[in-house]
């Protein structure tokens, strides 16, 4: 029956946020997640074993930064149909958003496997919200093109739009821009 299948697929998939500047911004419920799942899937080992050791939690890790999501999505796919279950986390922020993350995401959805999303810090709407500036309506559009001839046909492109955009750029770049 559909119901056995259902539950026969409980394994979970979770996308986990992390602190964007200050390590008391994680929740208790990505907390508690962290403590439970199997194996934490990231964008760099390094960074989330930083947090983790803080959190004083142990768990496997595997890499999961942007040149290897095809392979990575593979890993955690394996690890779902073995039965367990699995945690996402970028270094800041969601996991997915201008973030490693989005093409393991449809993997694990595509293959059936339940995707639980836990709130947490998100760069976008602490932007949007300190910017002072009319959220009523907002344009994300994430990370501008690297290469300055490439980036000036994106800006022009958006020229026209008449709501506030926000664009992700790191703070040693922008000067460039």
């Amino acid at each position: 029956s559909c119901h056995n299948i259902i539950m026969a697929r409980e394994f979970d998939f979770y996308i986990v946020p992390t602190p964007i500047g200050n390590i008391q911004d994680i929740t208790l419920r990505a907390i508690e997640v962290l403590k439970n799942v199997d194996l934490i899937a990231c964008e760099d080992t390094r960074v989330t074993g930083q947090l983790l050791a803080h959190l004083q939690i142990k768990k496997n890790l595997i890499s999961a930064y942007e040149n290897i999501e095809k392979q990575s999505s593979v890993k955690v796919l394996e690890l779902l149909k073995d039965g367990k279950n699995v945690a996402f986390m970028s270094d800041a922020g969601y996991p997915g958003i201008s973030d490693p993350g989005s093409l393991v995401i449809q993997e694990v959805i595509k293959n059936d496997f339940n995707v639980v999303v836990v709130n947490g810090p998100s760069a976008l709407m602490q932007s949007v919200l300190a910017s002072g500036l009319n959220t009523d309506h907002f344009y994300f559009y994430g990370f501008l093109n690297a290469k300055p001839s490439a980036r000036i046909k994106e800006l022009e492109s958006l020229k026209e739009f008449k709501h506030t955009m926000v664009f992700y750029q790191s703070p040693h770049k922008i000067k460039g821009c």
